[in-house]
């Protein structure tokens, strides 16, 4: 009998422990070229056996992670973006809800495992098919020691006989995934075969893949990107992850920015990153750095990802008085994975300041945070003529426009 399955992709935690920061996600880190999450959702994809896969994002993140996997699947129709709950358990319950109710088989799988293969895929849910749940793991090859939380010391050496390291994608029969995620310990979970086995569901442990690693720490990307240049016998590499209409290395990528904030005394004055002092502040959340900001929308316009509001709320007070310095680096290190910059063009529009006796100081500086040449950036200003609440010296305005090649 022919068997459907669908998969869920656990993908909504900060990932505090790899070391970037709340501002960044360890899941749209690049990896080759191609961001963590992409290369952990799209052996499911171009697996036979899968007919839905279903990702569950980080709260109040859904635009963002969208555009990151709409070139997956362009139409729509077999990948589903779901946001995530407070704890794993209860993101993977929300993206089980919406996969299709006639798949009789659902694989769970973490988002920081980038390096799934689909041949894993396959041998996990062949297990599962007979037994009902399967879960890849490793045998414990390591001495394993037992610390005392008191003094830090070594309490015990345990065996290791018959202990092995649990891995994803762990496959279940849709009753018993859907069984074990209506327990109670659904928050506390780390994974789902736990869940199953307190219910006393048999799960059956399949060998798993050493190149299957999770990246936790900053460290874990380096081995990634190592184990990502290796290919054992007959493979060719990881899949594809560009459809045929999605961007090809080399091709060419523009966007635009704007941005216009108004004058508030009192406040000091940053353009592109330098002070200007004597002058009126701009008022806004962060620095207001209007040609900075313009600057950033127009990065995350050319790469497809959103706008500065996406990624950097008003609402979040980790960014308030946050320097335009500190939000281009966060900006550009989103987008640097799959973009080099081919050009940047910047126009300051206003009254005041004059922009020319600083503008070789801001090129310097832009330039130096976005680690380009100055061939690579122009800036220049320009006056309304007094016309409009620009020429009236209520504010500044700002307009960019960003070239970028994707890496080859």
């Amino acid at each position: 009998m022919q068997k459907t399955a669908g998969a869920v992709v656990a993908a909504a935690g900060r990932g505090l422990r790899f070391g970037r920061g709340e501002a960044l996600f360890k899941q749209l880190e690049p990896l080759g070229g191609t961001p963590v999450l992409l290369r952990a959702v799209a052996p499911f994809l171009s697996s036979s056996l899968i007919s839905q896969v279903a990702v569950a994002v980080p709260p109040g993140h859904m635009e963002l992670f969208a555009l990151h996997l709409r070139p997956l699947d362009p139409s729509g129709e077999r990948l589903l973006v779901v946001e995530g709950g407070a704890s794993r358990g209860e993101s993977v319950e929300r993206a089980f809800r919406v996969l299709r109710k006639d798949l009789s088989f659902i694989l769970v799988h973490d988002a920081a495992r980038p390096l799934v293969r689909e041949s894993l895929i396959e041998r996990v849910l062949t297990r599962a098919f007979a037994t009902g749940a399967a879960v890849p793991a490793l045998r414990l090859s390591d001495t394993l020691k037992e610390e005392d939380a008191d003094t830090g010391a070594v309490l015990r050496t345990l065996p290791r006989e018959g202990l092995w390291l649990a891995q994803t994608p762990q496959a279940f029969k849709r009753e018993i995934l859907a069984e074990a995620l209506a327990g109670p310990a659904l928050k506390s979970a780390t994974d789902e075969a736990s869940l199953a086995e307190a219910l006393s569901h048999p799960v059956s442990l399949v060998e798993g893949d050493g190149r299957n690693i999770k990246i936790t720490h900053g460290e874990d990307l380096l081995t990634a990107a190592a184990l990502l240049a290796l290919k054992g016998p007959g493979e060719g590499g990881p899949p594809p992850l560009r459809p045929a209409d999605a961007l090809s290395p080399g091709s060419v990528s523009i966007g635009q920015g704007w941005d216009f904030h108004r004058f508030a005394p009192g406040r000091p004055l940053y353009l592109g990153c330098v002070p200007f002092a004597g002058e009126t502040g701009l008022l806004g959340h962060s620095d207001a750095d209007v040609l900075t900001h313009a600057l950033i929308d127009a990065l995350l316009g050319a790469a497809a990802l959103g706008d500065i509001g996406s990624h950097f709320p008003d609402a979040d007070p980790s960014y308030l008085g946050a320097s335009g310095r500190r939000l281009l680096a966060l900006a550009w290190e989103k987008c640097r994975g799959g973009f080099a910059i081919g050009h940047v063009d910047l126009t300051l529009f206003g009254e005041r300041p004059r922009i020319a006796p600083k503008r070789e100081l801001i090129r310097r500086t832009l330039c130096g945070i976005l680690d380009i040449p100055l061939s690579r950036l122009n800036l220049k200003g320009k006056t309304t003529e007094g016309m409009g609440f620009l020429g009236r010296g209520e504010g500044l305005g700002a307009q960019a426009v960003a070239l970028l090649h994707l890496r080859e």
